[in-house]
C-alpha cells in the first residue's frame, strides 16, 4: 500500500535548519528500504558551513528521490549495433519513424552518438523525442556538477524538441534552463532543486505548459496561484507529485486540481499545509499524502476517486498528539483506504458523523464501496483498541483488512481476538506486524 511511511514534521518555511525534522531522520537512516543519496564533497561541505550535518541532509534528501518516479530509460545497458557474426546494417533500412522510436527509449549520450552511425541516422536523433536524465549524461567524479551542468545545457541547446521525458534531479540547475524546458514541448519532466537552500520560486510558465503528461517536482517555493491568468492549464497533465514542496496557501492546490481536467494521480510527500487538503476533483482515481502537516484531508466531491493512501499526517496545531483528520464526503468508487490511525487524536468523520468508539452507525455513516481497507492501532491502549469495531462496522464489503500494529509484544491471540469479535469469518496471517485479514465471500458481519 505505502512506498514508505516517514513522517516529516516539525518543518517551517523560513530558516534551512527547520526544513530538516530532527524527529524523522533518524528513522530515516534505520530504514533500510530507502536507499541513501550521496552528496558530492562540494554540496556537503555547504551543509557544514550552514551548520547542518551532511548525514542527516543525505537521509532528508533520500526521501524526496525515493517518491521520484523512475526514469523510463537506463544507462545501464549494452547497446551493439550489429549481432555477432552479422555484417548486415537492417537497422538502418528501417522507417524514419521506427528510428526515430528507437533513439527516443535509448539514454540521451546513445541517441546522440547514432549520429556517427552513418548518414542514415546523422538527424535521427534531432527530430526524435528524446530522453534527458542529467545522471546519464556524465559518471560521477571529478568536477561532477559541473560536467553535467554543461553536458545539459549541450543538449537542451541543441535538439530542438519535443522531449518525451527530462529528470534534472543531480545537477545545480541554471536558471536559463527553466525558461527553456518550458518551451521544449515535454511530456514527462521531473525537477528536482539542487542544491538547496529553498528559496527559489518555481517559474510560473510552468504552469502553463500544455504538453505535460506527468510532473513531479521536489524542493521548491510554489508560485502564488492567485497572480496567474485565469486560462492557465494543465489539459494533458495524468499524474502530478509534489515533494517537499513549500505552498504558501492551500489555495495552490486547490487551483492546480481545478485547472487540470484529466488529473488521475497525486502524490503528496513532506508538504506543510496550513488547514485542509480539499479534494474537488472529476477525474482524480488515486491520491497518495505521505508525511504531510495537515490539518484536515476532506474528500469533497472526487467520483471517481478509487484509492486514498495516507500516512505519517500530522496536524499543525499537534500540540496535543492530534494527527490528520480524514473526511469522506462523496468518493462513491472508493475501493482503497488507509492507513488509518486509530487513537483518540485522529478523527475519522464519514458524512458528518465523527466515528469513535460507541459512536452509533448508521447507513449515513458507511462507506460500502471500500474493498480494501488498513488500520493503524496501538492495542495496547484500551480506548484506541475499542475504535476498531465501529470503525470496521462503517465499511461492511472490506474484503482485504490491513492492521498495522503499534504494540508488537501482543500476542497474535489478543488481536485477533478483537478483530474476531466483529467479524467471525476472517482468515488471519501475519508478516512483520502487519496483518492482511482476508475473508473470501460475504459482507463483515456487523
Amino acid at each position: 500500500l505505502l512506498r514508505r511511511s516517514t513522517p516529516l514534521h516539525s518543518r517551517e518555511h523560513a530558516p534551512l535548519k527547520t526544513l530538516i525534522p530532527a524527529a524523522a531522520l533518524p528513522a530515516t537512516a534505520m530504514d533500510t528500504g530507502v536507499p541513501a543519496l550521496p552528496l558530492n564533497p562540494v554540496i556537503a561541505a555547504m551543509f557544514r558551513h550552514l551548520g547542518l550535518d551532511p548525514a542527516e541532509v543525505e537521509g532528508f534528501l533520500s526521501y524526496t528521490h525515493y517518491a521520484l518516479p523512475e526514469p523510463p530509460v537506463t544507462a545501464d545497458a549494452r547497446l551493439f549495433a550489429l549481432l555477432p557474426g552479422d555484417s548486415v546494417d537492417r537497422l538502418s533500412r528501417l522507417p524514419d519513424a521506427l528510428l526515430g522510436n528507437i533513439v527516443s527509449r535509448i539514454p540521451v549520450k546513445d541517441a546522440a552518438r547514432t549520429a556517427a552511425l552513418s548518414r542514415r541516422w546523422r538527424g535521427v536523433w534531432r527530430s526524435a523525442p528524446l530522453v534527458l536524465v542529467d545522471s546519464h549524461v556524465h559518471p560521477a567524479g571529478t568536477a561532477y556538477a559541473q560536467r553535467v551542468t554543461c553536458a545539459v545545457s549541450r543538449v537542451l541547446a541543441a535538439h530542438p524538441g519535443p522531449f518525451r521525458c527530462v529528470h534534472l534531479t543531480e545537477s545545480p540547475l541554471l536558471a536559463g534552463w527553466l525558461q527553456i524546458v518550458a518551451g521544449k514541448g515535454i511530456q514527462e519532466l521531473v525537477l528536482v532543486n539542487r542544491p538547496w537552500p529553498l528559496e527559489i520560486f518555481l517559474p510560473s510558465t510552468f504552469l502553463g505548459m500544455e504538453t505535460l503528461t506527468r510532473l513531479y517536482l521536489g524542493l521548491w517555493v510554489f508560485p502564488v496561484t492567485a497572480d496567474l491568468p485565469r486560462a492557465t492549464c494543465f489539459p494533458n497533465l495524468l499524474e502530478l507529485g509534489l515533494c517537499n514542496v513549500i505552498m504558501k496557501s492551500i489555495s495552490d492546490l486547490d487551483f492546480i486540481l481545478d485547472r487540470s481536467p484529466v488529473l488521475e494521480t497525486l502524490c503528496l510527500e513532506g508538504e506543510m499545509f496550513e488547514h485542509c487538503i480539499r479534494l474537488v476533483s472529476q477525474s482524480l482515481r488515486r491520491v497518495q499524502i505521505i508525511g504531510c502537516w495537515v490539518e484536515e484531508i476532506f474528500v469533497v466531491d472526487a467520483p471517481c476517486l478509487e484509492r486514498l493512501i495516507q500516512s505519517g499526517g500530522w496536524s499543525p496545531e499537534d500540540h496535543d498528539g492530534n494527527r490528520t483528520k480524514v473526511k469522506i464526503g462523496h468518493a462513491p468508487k472508493l475501493h482503497m483506504l488507509g492507513y488509518l490511525e486509530l487513537d483518540p487524536g485522529h478523527v475519522l468523520e464519514v458524512g458528518n458523523t465523527i466515528i469513535k468508539a460507541g459512536a452509533r452507525v448508521s447507513p449515513s455513516t458507511m462507506v460500502p464501496s471500500v474493498g480494501i481497507l488498513a488500520l493503524e492501532v496501538r492495542f495496547g491502549v484500551r480506548n484506541h483498541a475499542k475504535m476498531v469495531p465501529n470503525v470496521l462496522r462503517c465499511f461492511p464489503n472490506v474484503e482485504t483488512l490491513h492492521i498495522k500494529v503499534k504494540s508488537p509484544k501482543l500476542l497474535l491471540s489478543s488481536v485477533c481476538a478483537m478483530v474476531l469479535s466483529v467479524a467471525d469469518e476472517l482468515h488471519v496471517h501475519l508478516t512483520d506486524q502487519i496483518f492482511s485479514l482476508r475473508k473470501p465471500i460475504g459482507p463483515l458481519a456487523s
